[in-house]
């Protein structure tokens, strides 16, 4: 069989990814928000403080570009940066208050997203897609 590049897993994930994050990015422009912004305040409500490249690997967005997105956040008055005093090099980053109140109103479209997108499958299959997903991200970072 030869390949063909519209029936490869990337393409279609990407695809499926990029379509996703358009639905969705619709709405956050409403607000003056954009895609990554809402990653950004949606991992620290979920895991907390993080350092800049903890952040980035986790919302898988370089730790340059980054820097210049949490600047932008913190003028918005969504996050804080926070210097521990046991390490004056570290920068921790926090949801500001405004933040947290935004991810919380935001969290609610997010998952009405994600349920018109798995509409169709069982919540069986939902778990057994998100499993494989996070399984073939593990595989990838063996490479």
């Amino acid at each position: 069989m030869t390949y063909k590049f519209t029936s490869s897993f990337p393409y279609l994930l990407n695809r499926v990814g990029v379509k996703m994050g358009e639905l969705f990015s619709v709405r956050l422009a409403e607000l003056d928000l954009t895609l990554p912004m809402y990653r950004v305040m949606a991992v620290l409500r979920q895991e907390g403080a993080q350092s800049l490249g903890d952040l980035g690997a986790m919302v898988t967005v370089e730790v340059s570009t980054l820097s210049r997105l949490i600047t932008t956040m913190q003028r918005k008055g969504l996050v804080v940066r926070v210097r521990p005093e046991h390490n004056a090099r570290m920068v921790s980053i926090t949801l500001a208050p405004a933040g947290e109140e935004l991810v919380e109103k935001l969290m609610p479209l997010a998952a009405h997203f994600e349920s018109v997108a798995t509409q169709s499958f069982t919540d069986e299959q939902i778990a057994w897609l998100k499993q494989a997903l996070v399984q073939i991200h593990n595989d990838l970072e063996k490479v």
